[in-house]
């Protein structure tokens, strides 16, 4: 008995140290009250997947502007030098060689200038495509951002149970030091046993230990948040307590899925990849017309070609270019087959797109109408504890009920009350996941 006195004692002396080491670190800490639009204005501006994504935006875009030159002329500058080595004429076969006075340099300067004028839509074609796939780039990156959202508001959330956690934990510490005196009163007394204040010392021992497990989790999950967010990892972050009081209107399922369809960027990225295969139809076509184009030219240069005297010779050119691939008739006809072939997938999966939006809307909505009866229903448990609790304590110090008794009403307020909190946050986490299946995040 003397041996588990001693171990109660030290056990207790444990316990107090634990918890006064992270209070003393925490109140060396600094706390900074978080809203969600902060959360997520944070959380985008410092994401590495966002801004990887925002240069691939950016290379997109700088891909439309490169199909947009191909519509400007193509202009050469070209100039060239050199020895002109020693002719030889044989003017009787292959005797009699004669070597006639020429000069011994050559230069040539030209411009040569080339402008598209009709290409079968190929040109246009490209520039559509090259601006497509800019906004599949952008539509991308909205959907990131909107996973990424969901992230961070889900360790918010865990804050919120964290906090509430430590704030019911410290009222339960601060009543069981008050029950603790209460009964050594009557043990003093002599109308309760050494039994139950050994019962609840070790009762005040576990809330302790248990409210430093509450702190030690907020700093851990500030910790992340604030690697997230590009804040000092050592700040608390406080969550905005506020947000789980907020009236949430409901609308119904059907206006959700026609949300979706018109505002899921996934949604209208399959609508994208089908424009972009049916340009692909386009630019096959365009193979099997004709190319035009005008083309125009200078040229200056010495000696002269026909008779090698040494003086300079300037001309100039314009005109028309046509030109008609011929083996396109037979090299398309299967590239033909295949961007048809790709355009009717892509429809396909549109379709599937659409069934699992409706699923996941479905299951969102399902799971929202849920944790809101959840949270009616776990007002009136948390009322029906506190209740109860208030009666059985009024047993025990009456001693008509056991210090169980009175422990179990205890735990099982503690219980409602931090469910009561889980169904709170649940209940805004699924309304911002029913905004994310429905593009709206």
């Amino acid at each position: 008995m003397r041996y588990l006195a001693s171990f109660n004692i030290h056990r207790l002396l444990l316990a107090n140290i634990l918890l006064v080491v992270p209070l003393w670190t925490v109140a060396q800490q600094s706390a900074r009250l978080l809203s969600v639009d902060e959360l997520f204005r944070l959380g985008t501006e410092n994401s590495l997947q966002l801004k990887k994504n925002k240069i691939q935006e950016a290379i997109s875009g700088e891909r439309e502007k490169s199909a947009r030159t191909n519509l400007l002329p193509d202009i050469q500058v070209g100039a060239s030098a050199g020895v002109i080595g020693q002719p030889i004429i044989f003017q009787r076969g292959m005797s009699h060689p004669v070597r006639p006075e020429t000069p011994d340099w050559s230069q040539n300067y030209n411009i040569n200038l080339t402008q598209p004028l009709y290409q079968g839509g190929k040109l246009q074609g490209k520039i559509r495509a090259a601006k497509l796939q800019k906004q599949i780039a952008a539509l991308s990156n909205a959907d990131n951002e909107a996973d990424i959202k969901l992230v961070l508001l889900q360790q918010y959330m865990t804050l919120f149970s964290y906090y509430k956690q430590q704030e019911v934990l410290s009222r339960n510490i601060e009543e069981s030091e008050h029950r603790l005196k209460d009964i050594r009163r009557m043990k003093r007394e002599g109308i309760v046993t050494r039994n139950d204040e050994i019962r609840s010392e070790l009762q005040l021992t576990n809330d302790r230990l248990a409210y430093q497990e509450a702190e030690n989790s907020i700093a851990i999950a500030s910790q992340q948040l604030d690697i997230l967010l590009g804040l000092d990892e050592s700040l608390l972050i406080t969550p905005d307590t506020t947000l789980l009081y907020t009236a949430i209107n409901l609308l119904d399922y059907d206006t959700y899925v026609q949300l979706a369809y018109n505002n899921y960027p996934g949604m209208q990225i399959a609508r994208q990849q089908i424009l972009l295969v049916e340009n692909d139809i386009k630019l096959v076509k365009a193979d099997y017309l004709p190319s035009l184009s005008l083309h125009a030219g200078n040229t200056l240069a010495r000696p002269l070609s026909s008779t090698m005297a040494d003086l300079y010779n300037n001309n100039w050119n314009i005109g028309l270019s046509l030109t008609y691939n011929l083996s396109s008739l037979y090299q398309n006809k299967y590239k033909m087959h295949e961007a048809r072939q790709s355009v009717q997938l892509q429809k396909y999966a549109e379709e599937l797109l659409m069934q699992d939006i409706r699923i996941s809307i479905r299951t969102a909505y399902t799971r929202h109408k849920e944790a809101m009866e959840r949270v009616e229903a776990l007002k009136l448990s948390v009322r029906q504890a506190e209740e109860n609790y208030r009666i059985v304590q009024n047993r025990y110090l009456n001693q008509l009920s056991i210090l169980t008794d009175l422990l179990d009403a205890s735990s099982v307020r503690l219980d409602a009350e931090l469910q009561l909190t889980v169904a709170r946050t649940q209940t805004i986490y699924t309304y911002y996941e029913l905004q994310r299946a429905c593009g709206n995040l």
